[in-house]
């Protein structure tokens, strides 16, 4: 199971308030060196430590842009959605080889001149499965068993299968462009000793299993992210400094280690990221780091298994993961049957994130916000949450308040 996935709570998991431990959250304004961070322009110092730490204890290192890396555009219709929007395929030859790793990206933008204010994220089942339209193609790498699927092969049943959580058309009629590429494309989610997908490009020669502080899956899957934002700014119809990265469950921690690694993004969004994403390791509540690295070996740096029923022996704590967006602007979302993600521990997570905002000139949340009731979104200077009713899942709501989130920040009406 994932965060949320099939159940939304395992038994044997604590999800009673009264039984959280009690501890203490690592201050994100206090240098590694004992310091008070006072000043802004003290905070790009006190921000490379928080980034080291996460990437030595929690996500691992990732390399940077490949100098080889290339893009193709492989199939365009202009007359998409209605006649409301243009879709295009694009290949992006990761090491500039047509034989060698490399992912498709299906993008959506409205039909009408400009540039637009895009959104970006992975897809769990492949690009065909976010609308029915039958000129999507298939992926050729790695899905997850389901439906759609046979010996972890797309077939074309799924067609269409995810459009709930890909209204396309909304996002095109409030103007935005919506980029998306399926996350087997840059690494197959099961643990394979980091042999597939884009690890081995990575790798220097001889080198076999990663080390201790080497980058996991999510890592791999946030560095894909980049190198999509890589493409779009290349594209002469797409605002890339206007560009949000989103994502769901396992997919929403990637966006925010992405966001975090990746500065160009204007947006970080994350939708039920739950353990290892928005939530505070801390807690123990619903899912645990020791669930998540006993499950999932792969996701995460080996080097985070020491913190396995040792979580206040983290040097740093996720809201300092939320904290690693400021200034730009960063969205937390949760929804109430997924207690498995811990929704409280993801709104106090963004409000511990909140300081860092305000040193750096965003006021964040009002002061004493408390934890808003379902459908009531707590929008502040920088910062926003909302509770959804319902399951682990990304619905049309979460996507409307996303929407309206980026008007607010790009001052869009």
């Amino acid at each position: 199971l994932g965060t949320g996935d099939l159940l939304a709570q395992p038994k044997g998991f604590n999800y009673d308030e009264a039984k959280v431990p009690k501890f203490d959250l690592p201050d994100p304004l206090q240098a590694n060196d004992g310091s008070r961070v006072a000043k802004a322009d003290q905070w790009p110092s006190r921000r490379a430590e928080l980034l080291e730490l996460f990437e030595q204890h929690v996500y691992g290192r990732s390399p940077g842009r490949p100098e080889k890396m290339s893009f193709r555009v492989v199939s365009t219709k202009d007359d998409a959605l209605d006649g409301t929007a243009v879709r295009q395929e694009v290949d992006i030859l990761l090491a500039g080889d047509p034989s060698g790793p490399q992912m498709r990206m299906l993008l959506y933008r409205p039909a009408r001149a400009g540039k637009h204010p895009a959104f970006l994220g992975l897809n769990f089942s492949g690009n065909h499965t976010v609308q029915a339209d039958p000129e999507i193609s298939l992926p050729t790498s790695w899905v997850r068993e389901g439906r759609g699927s046979k010996g972890n092969r797309a077939t074309d049943e799924g067609r269409g299968s995810a459009a709930t959580r890909w209204p396309m058309k909304a996002m095109i009629d409030r103007g935005y462009a919506v980029a998306t590429i399926h996350y087997g494309d840059i690494d197959p989610d099961f643990d394979d000793g980091f042999k597939n997908g884009i690890h081995p490009l990575w790798w220097k020669a001889g080198d076999g299993r990663p080390r201790g502080d080497d980058g996991g899956s999510i890592a791999a899957w946030a560095w894909g992210l980049s190198r999509a934002l890589d493409y779009l700014e290349t594209d002469e119809s797409i605002d890339a400094k206007r560009v949000a990265v989103l994502g769901h469950s396992r997919l929403g921690k990637t966006s925010l280690w992405a966001g975090a690694t990746d500065t160009r993004f204007a947006i970080v969004i994350s939708n039920n990221s739950g353990c290892g994403g928005a939530a505070i390791s801390r807690r123990r509540f619903g899912e645990t780091v020791q669930r998540i690295n006993t499950s999932f070996p792969h996701w995460f740096c080996d080097n985070f298994n020491q913190y396995n029923d040792n979580e206040n022996a983290l040097p740093i704590d996720q809201h300092e993961l939320l904290a690693l967006a400021a200034p730009r602007a960063v969205y937390v979302a949760s929804a109430t049957e997924d207690q498995w993600a811990d929704p409280r521990g993801e709104f106090l997570s963004l409000a511990a994130a909140v300081p860092v905002y305000r040193l750096l000139g965003k006021s964040g949340f009002a002061d004493g916000q408390e934890m808003p009731g379902p459908m009531q979104p707590v929008i502040g200077d920088g910062v926003g949450y909302h509770l959804r009713e319902g399951k682990h899942d990304l619905t049309e709501y979460d996507w409307q308040r996303y929407m309206d989130f980026a008007d607010r920040v790009y001052g869009r009406k």
